[in-house]
């Protein structure tokens, strides 16, 4: 700076930076986040199941005697997994109609394609005027060169209004730009190397709080319109249109990221629920109270077995609440595109 801050004459009471991650800006603790976002959807549905088994094993043990009896006869067997026969097919058919739905966005007529195609090239070929060399082919790379131009542009405005006449201008500038590329720094270390299929891709953007950058760099146009000249006036505009192109990218990227975890879905719940029909069949047709006689541990086998057998049929839909639970959290903390602050923790 040229000149020192009159830190006497500043407001410091402006909101000019924020909670930046996603996690700083959701004021909810660091677990539920991981559970919901960051932890493989194979880990929590395993840990689900798990769940599951021990808590009907500690059920059905700790409840009185006589439930273990009614728990083993063979038309208590026969009606809880003919049940769950019911229950995979219905699920498994309707999830396979979701995996249909998703992909016949990607089909279409010729016409249709091209437009398509010739969309998604006029956002590549203005994404190459902005960063000044071709748009990178893998997305996070391709983020990551948005957030590098929105940190040099943000740079540039810091240095560039270092010598407006106003304390309150330049403090409220050196909050904001100091925000925006600590921000920047940590998004491009978390999008290096992230691969597309992985949820690290979307995790690192999600982290990128565009759209309380743009209300700043509108709010500071607004409130110091006396003090800002054409040359600022500028810096500060080309900054907003770095940080507008940022989010259509970081859409179409979560767009594309909801198109293959429902895919991924479909196959999984498809893959689980053979194991779970021939395991109904199995209890159904073979199963009775005197099939797996004694106790192990304190606790009957039959219920051990019955236990095991329940779990292994549910696995379809804990894949499906697994995966589903990820895709309706994002899509909670996304509604927004501009800059519209939704959620209570961050006002």
């Amino acid at each position: 700076m040229s000149s020192e801050i009159d830190e006497s004459s500043v407001d410091t009471d402006v909101d000019v930076s924020t909670a930046n991650t996603m996690r700083e800006r959701a004021g909810e603790n660091r677990f539920k986040l991981w559970l919901l976002l960051r932890a493989d959807r194979l880990l929590v549905t395993g840990v689900l199941a798990l769940a599951v088994f021990v808590i009907f094993v500690m059920v059905v043990t700790i409840l009185p005697p006589p439930l273990i009896p009614k728990l083993s006869a063979q038309d208590t067997i026969g009606t809880m997994f003919s049940t769950m026969i019911s229950a995979v097919i219905t699920g498994t058919t309707l999830v396979v109609t979701i995996g249909q739905l998703v992909l016949s966005q990607e089909n279409g007529p010729l016409g249709d394609q091209r437009a398509r195609m010739e969309d998604s090239m006029d956002f590549r070929d203005y994404t190459e005027e902005l960063v000044g060399s071709p748009s990178p082919a893998d997305p996070s790379a391709f983020l990551r060169s948005l957030v590098d131009v929105s940190q040099d542009r943000a740079e540039a405005v810091r240095d560039g209004l270092e010598d407006i006449d106003s304390d309150q201008l330049q403090w409220e500038v050196n909050e904001f730009t100091g925000s925006l590329i600590g921000n920047s720094e940590i998004v491009r270390e978390q999008l290096d190397g992230a691969e597309f299929g992985s949820f690290d891709v979307l995790f690192a953007a999600l982290n990128y709080n565009y759209g309380w950058k743009i209300f700043q760099v509108e709010r500071i146009l607004n409130d110091h319109e006396e003090d800002l000249g054409q040359p600022e006036n500028d810096l500060l505009n080309e900054l907003k249109v770095a940080l507008t192109m940022f989010g259509p990218a970081r859409e179409h990227i979560k767009t594309l990221y909801f198109e293959w975890a429902l895919v991924t879905l479909s196959q999984m719940i498809l893959y689980a629920s053979i194991p779970a029909l021939l395991i109904s069949g199995i209890m159904l047709t073979a199963v009775d109270a005197g099939t797996l006689p004694g106790s192990t541990l304190g606790i009957e086998n039959m219920t051990w077995l019955i236990g095991a057998a329940f779990t292994v049929t549910l696995i379809p839909f804990l894949l499906f609440a697994s995966y589903i639970s990820r895709i309706v959290t994002v899509a909670k903390r996304t509604l927004a595109i501009e800059p519209l602050i939704l959620r209570e923790s961050q006002r």
